[in-house]
């Protein structure tokens, strides 16, 4: 948002769903889609992919989205879960909780629901906690023994 320096990738949309189609049921993607009709049901993107959705102002989604990179302008009554990017548009309105690793959120879009920041390097810093929790038992035995050596001497 005020550096530009973090814009989601421009993805090659393949696949492009009208004004007038409304989709009932589940839809996994691949690649990037653009939304201007409606889904009622969950909105996955293939693991691992780069994946982009784009929702228009005209777009709509009944159900839980979970995606790399979003842009939303639309409207999304589900839980969002943005493991990369996710940009909410000025006339973006989600009724759910937002899960995000990077948020850009113009002014006029709004969330009903909690916002939350998940990093991805969150599980390798727990991992390191719990390594770094067995290591400093060692160190502390070795610091106890040099403290009643410092009051033996005292």
């Amino acid at each position: 948002m005020w550096g530009g320096s973090n814009k989601i990738r421009s993805s090659k949309i393949e696949t492009l769903i009208g004004q007038s189609i409304e989709i009932d049921g589940d839809l996994s993607f691949n690649g990037g889609l653009h939304l201007d009709g409606k889904i009622k049901g969950n909105v996955t993107a293939e693991n691992g992919t780069d994946s982009v959705l784009v929702v228009s102002e005209q777009g709509y989604i009944s159900g839980d989205v979970s995606v790399p990179y979003a842009i939303i302008n639309g409207t999304i009554k589900g839980n969002v879960y943005a493991s990369e990017k996710l940009e909410l548009s000025s006339k973006a309105c989600i009724t759910g909780n937002v899960h995000y690793n990077s948020l850009e959120m113009a002014s006029g879009a709004s969330v009903n629901g909690n916002i939350l920041h998940e990093k991805k390097e969150r599980r390798l810093l727990e991992h390191h906690d719990d390594e770094t929790k067995a290591a400093p038992k060692k160190n502390e035995d070795k610091l106890q023994v040099i403290d009643n050596t410092a009051a033996a001497k005292s």
